[in-house]
């Protein structure tokens, strides 16, 4: 299991800042939406001269021009993009033939799907390397457990390693883990936004790290 940090600032400054302290404890850097609308490919580059070797996933949200899109962020030292499940399958597609020539990687985020099911169940055929699976910042959730219950939506119809961002704190997530066992545990602010961030990246990390 993967820890997965996402920096959802504008200040690239600040994301970088943290990104040093956290670095140990890390698996993959997500930088996030927030960055690439302020500083476009700049903020993978610097991220990618900062951490030479670290595993980065730019959160590019690609819905069109998949080929074009996906060598901007790719060029700019990317490992991994995101492209949205709600766009076609031909977008899809050709975003991850155009990594995969590269070498690199896809995750589909399954936030604007029309069906968590039939999204999950198409990724592998379409060329997919993983899932996202998280609910939207601004969602407004009267029904706290609605995100876990559609997990098996997810679950049962893919093999791919799914990257769950649970927005909950640390004792829920515990069950979160054991319950479900992702492939990837993306957190935000309840590392970034922490009084001590690298401390809190160890409890992930180390919380991990006993579950496996």
């Amino acid at each position: 299991m993967k820890l997965q940090v996402s920096f959802d600032y504008i200040d690239i400054d600040k994301a970088l800042e943290i990104a040093k302290k956290i670095e140990p404890y890390v698996d993959i850097f997500e930088i996030g939406t927030l960055l690439i609308y302020s500083q476009g490919s700049y903020a993978v580059e610097k991220f990618r001269k900062s951490f030479p070797n670290k595993t980065l996933l730019a959160d590019s949200k690609i819905v069109d021009r998949g080929k074009e899109a996906t060598n901007v962020f790719l060029y700019a030292g990317a490992d991994w993009v995101t492209v949205m499940a709600g766009t076609n399958n031909q977008v899809i597609a050709t975003v991850a033939q155009t990594a995969h020539k590269q070498g690199k990687k896809v995750m589909l985020d399954l936030i604007d799907s029309d069906s968590y099911a039939q999204s999950a169940l198409d990724a592998a055929n379409l060329g997919v390397d993983a899932i996202m699976y998280h609910m939207s910042h601004d969602q407004v959730n009267n029904q706290p457990y609605s995100f876990i219950e559609t997990w098996n939506l997810v679950r049962e119809n893919t093999k791919l390693p799914i990257y769950i961002a649970p927005r909950a704190d640390l004792s829920d997530v515990e069950s979160t883990i054991k319950k479900h066992n992702p492939a990837g545990l993306i957190i935000g602010s309840a590392i970034c936004e922490a009084d001590d961030p690298a401390a809190a990246a160890e409890k992930f990390a180390n919380l991990i790290k006993d579950n496996r």
